[in-house]
């Protein structure tokens, strides 16, 4: 339920605070006042779409917040969103708090925390339900007509499975469709791939395989050159009459004995000695390559072979080498990608499956429709008497799609006959202006009834009908706040007296702040003057007044 609504520097509103009750509450005054206006700056609270031009002239921004209290299922959304109020500040309420600037930039924040705007509106659409002032008009659409009736027969989310569902199937008959347009194409891409892949498969390129080839090769074409150098470089160390190493021991050998004598030849001793123990490795690791090392003009053979085959099919398919074992993998998972589309039997086979899927979903919407549908139509029939349209029926039609379509396999059809014996005929094409009002009413209240909203809004819903059928809207109204909080702008008198709480918005205009809107609570005086205004237009009479107690007493 609402409780505090606070407006700051919003169109014409400067600053507003308002608090709220449970039942019926209404709003009353003068055209132009501004009634709309705070119901317009709540559903911004609630996530609604704003520009700039809201903000009130010479103000740089417009500020609304909204408290409500909880329901079980706001605060199990709450704790998801990680967006509830901890410790201290917990409490069964919730605030949301819309901040719009003259720059044009919208922030958002759910009890004081940081929000988007789909976050607000998740949330507004658990607290809030606002009939506007032009739904009657909606409701000549075909897709409202359909929203409104699953919405209030709770088949939102049966209807959103049978969207995808029908995604689904239509997705799968595009890929038969294109697949055998396609087909000849396809299947000259597939011998294209076919033909490159068999080539591959001979050559069997091997990952890493370019650089470990050029290196073998490198190695067997200088083999002359490292045997030379290798052997060179042997006798130079440890295989010739003054190698490296006979020589350095022996001054190694020669400076021990020295250092027995004068200790400061040390320091030379410990450097040459390790020099001495890494010729003796360098030594022996160059044996060891040297006993490795040999010509080998048949390997060497090999090996050229392999890299021109590898270098002529990187030039065939115009690649670097060293990528083909990539490229192979790649032209083997897109040819069996190929095979798949080309496999229309299977296509048709997935088409068929994902078909049978969404008509099953579908059957199952229409069924649960068919039942919802005699409902409504039954519960508007028995509003529209009410409403004065006497021997009137109202009737929601399923009328069979042939092939189905994204919303099911039938297209809802409102429809309504006006008097008794005349025929039921669309909606859209029957009803007056004034029909067409009270029809909207009957609809918004009955489907308010079933609604778990705990705060219900009426903005001028009440437009077009007037006399004894604004009694029975106010009565109907005013029976709906027995169980949930109402709230609604009117202009009827009839309506305004069945309030259990009465705003009087007014407009101002003074040099200083420019036109201004306010709301006023009303008491039980004031709200015979509103009542009786209401009434009797600019002069309030004496009759006017009567009147007007009389209706609010009764």
């Amino acid at each position: 339920m609402l409780r505090h609504l606070s407006i700051r520097d919003f169109v014409i509103v400067a600053a507003l605070d308002l608090e709220f009750d449970s039942g019926f509450t209404v709003f009353s005054g003068e055209t132009g006042a501004g009634k709309s206006i705070l119901i317009d700056a709540l559903a911004l609270a609630l996530g609604a779409r704003g520009d700039a031009s809201v903000v009130r002239t010479g103000e740089t921004r417009a500020d609304i917040t909204a408290e409500f209290d909880t329901h079980g299922e706001v605060e199990q959304w709450l704790d998801d969103q990680a967006l509830g109020m901890t410790g201290d500040a917990a409490s069964n309420t919730v605030l949301l708090r819309r901040v719009l600037d003259a720059n044009g930039r919208s922030r958002a924040f759910v009890n004081g925390t940081p929000a988007t705007l789909t976050q607000l509106r998740e949330l507004g659409e658990m607290l809030v339900d606002i009939h506007g002032q032009h739904a009657h008009q909606l409701l000549m659409r075909p897709d409202a007509q359909r929203q409104l009736f699953d919405t209030h027969a709770g088949l939102l989310e049966t209807a959103a499975v049978v969207n995808r569902a029908w995604r689904g199937w239509r997705d799968t008959a595009q890929a038969v469709e294109l697949a055998q347009t396609r087909d000849r194409e396809l299947q000259l891409e597939r011998e294209r791939l076919a033909w490159q892949l068999a080539e591959l498969d001979k050559l069997a390129p091997q990952p890493g395989e370019w650089e470990d080839v050029n290196v073998e090769h490198r190695r067997l074409s200088h083999s002359a050159n490292l045997i030379d150098g290798v052997q060179g470089a042997l006798n130079a160390l440890s295989e010739s009459d003054e190698a490296m190493l006979s020589q350095l021991g022996t001054i190694v050998s020669k400076l021990r004995d020295l250092a027995e004598i004068d200790p400061a030849l040390n320091d030379a001793l410990a450097a040459l000695e390790p020099a001495e123990i890494q010729l003796q490795e360098a030594a022996y690791s160059l044996s060891h390559y040297a006993q490795r090392l040999e010509l080998d003009p048949d390997r060497l053979a090999q090996v050229e072979k392999r890299l021109e085959a590898l270098h002529s099919a990187a030039r065939k398919f115009r690649l670097q080498p060293q990528t083909l074992p990539e490229e192979h993998e790649a032209r083997r998972a897109q040819l069996a990608a190929l095979d798949a589309a080309a496999d229309i039997d299977s296509l048709r086979a997935a088409e068929a499956k994902a078909k049978e899927a969404y008509l099953a979903d579908a059957r199952q919407l229409s069924k649960a429709r068919a039942k919802a549908a005699k409902a409504l139509g039954a519960a508007v029939t028995t509003g529209m008497q009410e409403l004065s349209m006497a021997g009137g029926s109202f009737e929601v039609a399923l009328v069979a799609l042939p092939e189905g379509g994204a919303h099911g396999l039938e297209q809802i059809e409102f429809r309504v006959a006006g008097h008794a014996g005349v025929p039921l005929r669309p909606l859209a094409k029957v009803a007056s202006g004034g029909e067409l009002a009270r029809i909207s009413l009957a609809l918004a209240v009955i489907a308010s009834a079933a609604s778990p909203t705990p705060t219900l809004i009426f903005d001028e819903v009440d437009t077009g009908i007037g006399g004894g059928v604004a009694e029975v809207v106010g009565r109907l109204l005013h029976q709906l706040g027995r169980d949930r909080q109402v709230l609604c702008v009117t202009h009827l008198p009839q309506v305004a007296a069945r309030g259990d709480h009465h705003f009087q918005v007014a407009k101002a205009s003074n040099g200083k702040s420019g036109t201004v809107s306010t709301v006023t609570p009303l008491d039980k005086a004031n709200r015979i003057e509103e009542v009786a205004r209401m009434l009797g237009g600019l002069e309030i009479t004496a009759t006017t007044r009567k009147h007007a107690k009389e209706m609010l007493t009764a």
